[in-house]
């Protein structure tokens, strides 16, 4: 049974909780976020070791991530996830103490690679969530899940702003460690403990636990992960050059590239809950039909970025960028979600986390390529290519037999 089942206020405060602890954790991280480069700039001795750590900084908690999250979830699935939680909460803690201290730029590298070695909070917490929430309504909890992470995103890096015009850069990364413990301390505390699936069915039935196969071995789950893949991927492209871009292309002032940056996570935030809503109850043909028409639009929102010379039509098509990206990620990962058996979701969705941490990386290292081989003023009319490579995949995907309408993808079956 799943735990919280006839307490549902008691799993709506939960889902709270859990909205405020990625909120305020994922915040701390993104404190230091864009000041790294100003940071590194300082501790540089060379113009070759500040481009390289500059770059570096950003890679290497991705990296770490990608390389641990699926041992990290299969470790969840045995031992639960609040224990995961605690794990990274503890490991972020740590290492941005660490960082406080830190004054050379290879150490900082290298803790920075350690923390996404060591922390990987957002697949647990997901899977946590999975654990006590309606299977009908997980499109709903990434989604919200997701909408904390953004807007703690946009709310640490302005906190940490003001920090760092009032105090030293150790303040930003002293801070985020206080932050992360206090969260610690709150999921120590708070939040229930959930057997695991496996545990729990064994227990149950008196037999012993499911024969172990490798999600790998999935023809769904691994055809879901490639396009979020390469919808991350497509998404990643201008991350690098998008500041120079704005700047060499609209002759603007700084503050008019925050607003665009801002307006893309606004959009999501606007409207991944609306999204999650409309994709309710939905099976996975149907899901996937709807995901075309959004990919589509990605195609031509990009395009149309990369044609004009107005601000305020590029600002707008940023916006409408945004609100298209809400439809996808938590929508498929809810896919993903409820394509692995309960006893699995830490497993899929460490694994789920793992995708994107790559494809991040692939992006961020593709557009920087393309952006000094085929000009900068071109580097959207990749964006739209690699969408339109997603939108063919997804087609394919829609038209495989393994997707035809079955009870078991029904959400809430």
């Amino acid at each position: 049974m799943m735990a919280g089942v006839g307490q549902p206020l008691s799993v709506r405060w939960q889902i709270h909780l859990l909205f405020v602890i990625q909120l305020v954790s994922m915040g701390a991280m993104e404190m230091s976020g864009p000041f790294w480069p100003v940071h590194l700039r300082s501790l540089s001795h060379s113009d070759g070791v500040f481009t390289f750590a500059s770059i570096a900084v950003y890679v290497g908690p991705m990296l770490g991530i990608m390389l641990t999250s699926t041992f990290w979830g299969r470790l969840g699935d045995r031992y639960g996830h609040k224990a995961m939680m605690m794990r990274a909460l503890l490991g972020l803690a740590i290492t941005q103490l660490a960082l406080a201290y830190a004054n050379d730029v290879w150490l900082i590298l290298m803790l920075r690679f350690f923390q996404g070695a060591c922390a990987g909070y957002i697949a647990p917490a997901q899977a946590y969530g999975v654990s006590i929430e309606s299977p009908a309504k997980r499109a709903k909890l990434f989604a919200y899940l997701q909408v904390s992470t953004n807007v703690g995103s946009l709310g640490g890096a302005l906190v940490g702003g003001v920090i760092l015009d009032h105090a030293a850069f150790f303040w930003i990364n002293f801070s985020a460690a206080v932050l992360c413990a206090a969260c610690l301390v709150s999921v120590w505390i708070l939040l229930p403990v959930v057997a695991p699936k496996d545990r729990a069915r064994a227990a149950i039935t008196n037999a012993t636990p499911v024969e172990k196969v490798s999600i790998l071995r999935s023809p769904q789950i691994v055809s879901l992960l490639t396009i979020l893949g390469v919808l991350l991927l497509g998404r990643m492209v201008t991350q690098s050059p998008f500041s120079i871009y704005v700047l060499s292309i609209f002759d603007v002032g700084n503050w008019v590239v925050g607003l665009c940056y801002g307006l893309l996570a606004l959009g999501f935030v606007t409207s991944a809950s609306l999204w999650a809503r409309y994709f309710e109850g939905r099976t996975a043909r149907d899901v996937l039909g709807g995901m075309c028409l959004v990919i589509a639009g990605c195609v031509v929102v990009t395009l149309l970025a990369g044609f004009t010379r107005s601000i305020f039509v590029f600002t707008a098509m940023y916006f409408v960028w945004g609100v298209l990206l809400g439809a996808t990620t938590p929508v498929l990962t809810a896919l993903v979600s409820r394509a692995a058996g309960d006893h699995r979701q830490g497993h899929v969705l460490g694994l789920a986390q793992s995708t994107a941490q790559f494809a991040s990386i692939a992006g961020i290292a593709l557009g920087g390529w393309f952006s000094q081989a085929a000009g900068l003023s071109n580097i959207y009319f990749l964006v739209g290519f690699v969408y339109a490579m997603g939108l063919v995949l997804t087609v394919f995907v829609r038209a495989r037999a393994g997707f035809s309408a079955r009870p078991s993808e029904i959400p809430g079956e």
